[in-house]
């Protein structure tokens, strides 16, 4: 399992120099100042993972040792600072190194200095306030997150679903040469996958979805759970689904949007189509789910192809327009993806 690091980064003159320093810029550790500071080990690690000889690193004092017993490359870090998560980057390379920290973040005279190093293959801008990050960890809304922390288990769990953040090792599946999937359909709950395919802030590996359609998505699910309704999600070669519900021998494919605009509208259609076919079971119903109502023509759009459109109302609960039972059954052969029948004769 995942571990969730908390790190704050924008507190006191040194930090937010520290933090100007090595993780909004780049650190060339191939430099004779820094190689010459590395363990065999260690830079054998970085080459591995930085291949172009540049890094951004954070670190933690020796007070936090314990903590930091069992991070490893692929955990995920949180910055927090000035009441919100500022940014999320994915582990790379992590070691003690007291010599080359105090050379990253020279300590003050009578300072302490730090001495777990770690790169960051990954980050990506983030602005998730506090009292949201403290939900989902189940603490008080008034906690400010002073110090490191490292999550795991179920806390670690609930923050990586809740704002939908895939670390690498959660990419969807690989396609070989040949050009066929490797693993081509996988159903995970939505406790193992915490992702969607777009509304993503991506860099080179690590997903973090826009937290207006994580939330939406959260809701969602809630809103389904009270109705026993279990949603999970499914690789395949197109992605990662956002929701997948089977009920009364119906399987349904939803795909959410942050915002209920023209252009999301188009998103969603598009995505709902390249996902169908893959659907685990035959797909019943297409949804687009969105945080308002769509304009008339919008909704249209969505009906003309059989795919179902809910919306959130007022009132906090969802509502649904259907598509038409006739255009479903005339579309379901589209979401398969099978060619058609050619007539007899």
């Amino acid at each position: 399992m995942v571990r969730v690091l908390i790190s704050p980064s924008y507190g006191s003159p040194e930090t937010r120099r520290h933090w100007a320093d090595t993780v909004e810029r780049q650190v060339d550790f191939t430099q004779s100042r820094c190689d010459s500071l590395l363990a065999v080990d260690q830079r054998a690690q970085l080459r591995i993972l930085h291949p172009e000889g540049q890094a951004r690193f954070w670190g933690a004092a020796p007070a936090h040792d314990r903590k930091f017993t069992d991070v490893i490359t692929g955990d995920v870090v949180l910055f927090t600072g000035q009441n919100q998560v500022r940014a999320i980057g994915e582990v790379g390379a992590i070691f003690r190194n007291r010599a080359l920290a105090d050379l990253l973040w020279p300590p003050k005279a009578d300072g302490t200095s730090w001495h777990t190093i770690y790169s960051l293959v990954d980050l990506v801008p983030a602005d998730i306030p506090y009292d949201e990050l403290n939900a989902a960890i189940g603490y008080k809304p008034a906690h400010n997150f002073p110090g490191q922390m490292v999550l795991r288990g179920d806390r670690a769990r609930s923050v990586l679903e809740d704002f939908m953040i895939t670390p690498s090792g959660e990419e969807p599946p690989a396609i070989d040469p040949t050009g066929r999937d490797t693993d081509p359909v996988r159903i995970a709950a939505l406790e193992e996958l915490r992702t969607n395919r777009t509304g993503y802030r991506r860099s080179r590996r690590l997903i973090v979805v826009d937290r207006r359609e994580a939330r939406l998505v959260r809701e969602y699910r809630d809103f389904l759970a009270v109705r026993g309704l279990t949603a999970r999600r499914f690789f395949c070669p197109s992605g990662i689904s956002d929701m997948y519900v089977e009920a009364a021998g119906e399987a349904e494919v939803i795909e959410a949007k942050s915002a209920a605009g023209h252009s999301h509208v188009r998103q969603a259609l598009a995505q709902l189509l390249d996902y169908a076919p893959h659907s685990p079971s035959p797909a019943r119903l297409l949804t687009a789910l969105f945080p308002e109502l769509p304009e008339r023509e919008d909704v249209e759009l969505l009906h003309r192809y059989g795919i179902d459109c809910v919306h959130r109302e007022s009132s906090g609960g969802f509502h649904r327009l259907p598509a038409s039972s006739e255009r479903r059954a005339l579309m379901r052969e589209v979401w398969s993806g099978k060619p058609p029948v050619p007539a007899a004769g």
